[in-house]
């Protein structure tokens, strides 16, 4: 770190000229950034990917299909607008409801839309269907890509939306806490750096891999935040230095303490962001991935960026005044931490009741795989599907397909035998409504019977075309239709069940309920890992920037307890229906990525407390000391930061996109409860009640052994 100190304090300039080139290139890729994120990011390389390549590839079905919905509307009208998208050459097939008396309901209908190329680009496919449709009243597209599409739209409005709540109300804060225009805007400027260049970033790998529409969000809300609670972190530690020493001087021990903090701390959350690498879901890869990259922005930004402008600002770091600092401000949060150390006991009791109390929701915990429900209702995308679902009863059954290969094919005696055992296998199940092959489709009910058919020229050109519909070389496709919803507990075990099935056919499955049992397995067969990985990683981060085994296990163990207490209230508010909320469920990725974020979040705050405590007791070997010292010179930083992290997450509460929403709420609650039950409140009383204990570490060296504790 002296070395570092050394180079920023005398190159200086030099940094900043280098920031200001790469913020501007990278400026110009971010431009590119929304243009590049499609789908929701739940995509994962599995089977249920590999069955849909093989029927779209081989057997010639859509690669997608998406929805016309009509309501109220004329049949002349219909007929036209078929015409219409018809014309754009976009679609393979497009079923009309006039043909298909199952595709009208009351004054209901809906066309199908079908797409044989899955390499175009729907969203401008999704554009053009809608200008070819019109504006008018009855008519909408929905479906996988026009819902992404509109997703990306309303994720793009709510980023604009959360900025504007949540930036002026931090800027407010920051000047509480610095009480200059000057030194609270500075903060602002490391954050948007950090943020548009790690989009930048962003948009340079977007050409490489699919990038889900959320890292919008995500990737804003937790840079901005990160940086901001950094730059708050130095820029405090600096004005308290610069009151004992010159500016160069104050630079480079701010750089020296602060600074390791502040890379202490990102590694934290670095830890928790790449944990979630281990999980083989799209979304969660592109969260680890843009996460990773704006924490190292961040830091970077932090530790030469940041004392660079403060070496150039000088003096002008504190012009216009608008606040007075208080002298009496350490000196309360001092009589704070007195009071505590006092009761802790008592105070420890109250705070586990507390938590205690808001952990008991979550074993209601309701998760879900984001689907139409991440769009607000007042979206056309939305009504559409709704409308049909609840006209068609789409939502009580799902589709499968069941790929069966042979190695001696299907088509003779044997193997149509085998095909009609395995038919009439899956028509047995009494989860299954509906069985398509080459029987139920040409009413012939055996193998025999289909052999003696094939005999007549003209039967069998009328039979021949089913062969080539179901049988490819020694695959054979099944359609199979469940009385479940696909995304279903009964929906996916099915799946689950098939595809483990040992049988003479080798059996695949694909559809919605493969699609959701793959992705669920998947978390849950990983997530023990990445709890490990985040667990053990940061025992030792703390253990070494502590040099204490007990410190870290108090860490870790009260921030599961807050963040156990985080999904209880998630589940109050979203799940049960509070604050003007509807019942709804949990989205299925925010345990994940709340408990991986705010794991590495709210170590900044015990990094910044910690670090003072550890400071003082370096100095004096006094606990009881260096915890009241320590609270009383970071309660106020610990405080400001947990308050722009919740201001600046928090915002997104008033955003459409649920899952995004859920994040947002999910973070500023976690933060909340960390920066005043756990580090106001428990960390103080713990550490007096653990007494010398708290410093204890095997084998240490030096003034902290038992033999030299006081």
């Amino acid at each position: 770190m002296r070395t570092l100190a050394r180079f920023v304090t005398s190159a200086h300039k030099y940094i900043i000229f280098a920031w200001i080139a790469i913020f501007v290139i990278l400026t110009l890729f971010a431009i590119k950034l929304p243009g590049l994120l499609e789908g929701d990011g739940f995509q994962t390389d599995g089977e249920h990917a590999a069955v849909m390549d093989i029927v779209s590839d081989e057997f010639d079905m859509p690669a997608e299909t998406m929805f016309l919905v009509f309501e109220n509307v004329p049949d002349e009208k219909i007929a036209s607008t078929l015409t219409n998208v018809d014309k754009l050459k976009v679609t393979s097939e497009i079923v009309s409801p006039l043909d298909n008396d199952t595709q009208y309901k009351n004054t209901a209908s809906y066309a199908l839309l079908h797409f044989d190329n899955a390499e175009k680009d729907m969203s401008v496919v999704v554009t053009d269907i809608r200008k070819a449709v019109g504006n008018d009243k009855g008519i909408t597209l929905t479906g996988a890509s026009a819902i992404s599409k509109d997703i990306n739209t309303a994720s793009q409005r709510d980023l604009m939306t959360a900025e504007a709540i949540g930036l002026p109300i931090a800027i407010i804060i920051l000047l509480f806490a610095f009480g200059t225009v000057v030194a609270s805007f500075v903060p602002l400027i490391i954050g948007i750096v950090t943020v548009v260049s790690s989009f930048g970033v962003l948009a340079i790998l977007g050409g490489k891999m699919d990038l889900s529409i959320f890292v919008l969000n995500i990737i804003p809300m937790l840079g901005l935040a990160l940086s901001i609670d950094f730059a708050l972190l130095f820029i405090s530690r600096y004005r308290e230095e610069r009151k004992k020493s010159d500016m160069h001087e104050a630079i480079s021990t701010t750089i020296r303490t602060a600074g390791r903090s502040v890379i202490f701390s990102a590694f934290c959350v670095f830890i928790g962001l790449g944990a979630m690498m281990l999980i083989h879901v799209d979304i969660f890869q592109n969260i680890a991935i843009g996460g990773m990259i704006v924490v190292a922005m961040a830091v970077l930004a932090s530790i030469t960026l940041l004392p660079s402008v403060l070496i150039a600002l000088g003096d002008r770091i504190d012009k216009w005044q608008l606040l007075k600092e208080k002298s009496a401000e350490a000196n309360g949060w001092r009589k704070f931490a007195n009071a505590v150390i006092k009761r802790p006991v008592m105070i420890t009791i109250v705070a586990f009741i507390l938590l205690g109390i808001a952990i008991i929701p979550v074993k209601n915990m309701d998760l879900t795989i984001p689907a139409i429900d991440s769009l607000p209702k007042s979206y056309d995308t939305r009504q559409a599907f709704e409308l049909i679902d609840k006209e068609f009863g789409l939502a009580n059954q799902a589709a499968v397909y069941v790929i069966a290969e042979r190695a001696d094919g299907w088509v003779d005696e044997k193997g149509l035998q085998s095909m009609k055992e395995l038919e009439k296998e899956l028509s047995n199940d009494p989860l299954v409504d509906k069985v398509t092959t080459i029987f139920t489709a040409s009413d012939i009910d055996s193998a025999e019977q289909w052999e003696q058919a094939m005999l007549a020229p003209e039967i069998a050109a009328g039979l021949s075309p089913l062969i080539e519909t179901f049988v490819k070389d020694d695959k054979l496709m099944i359609p199979v239709t469940l009385r479940a919803n696909g995304s279903s507990d009964a929906a996916q075990d099915w799946a689950r069940d098939w595809s483990d099935k040992q049988t003479e056919w080798n059996l695949s499955i694909g559809g919605q309920p493969k699609f959701n049992q793959e992705i669920f397995d998947e978390i849950l067969d990983k997530i023990l890992y990445v709890l490990l990985v985040i667990l053990v990683s940061t025992f030792f981060i703390l253990m070494i920037a502590f040099k204490s085994i007990l410190i870290p296990i108090k860490a870790i163990l009260m921030n599961i307890v807050g963040l156990a207490a985080t999904f209880g209230i998630l589940v109050y508010i979203f799940q049960y229906g509070h604050f003007g909320l509807e019942a709804g469920t949990i989205a299925l990725i925010i345990p994940v990525i709340v408990f991986s974020l705010v794991f590495g979040l709210s170590m900044d705050y015990e990094v910044f407390l910690i670090s003072r405590m550890q400071e003082e007791y370096a100095k004096t070997l006094d606990n009881d000391h260096s915890t009241v010292e320590g609270l009383a010179t970071t309660s106020k930083i610990i405080t400001s930061a947990a308050l722009i992290m919740i201001v600046l997450t928090g915002a997104f509460a008033f955003t459409d996109v649920m899952p995004v929403k859920q994040i947002g709420v999910g973070i500023a609650i976690a933060v909340a409860i960390d920066a005043t039950i756990i580090r106001l409140l428990l960390v103080p009383s713990l550490m007096k009640l653990f007494g010398k204990w708290n410093w204890w570490l095997p084998f240490r060296k030096g003034p902290y052994k038992p033999g030299n504790w006081h």
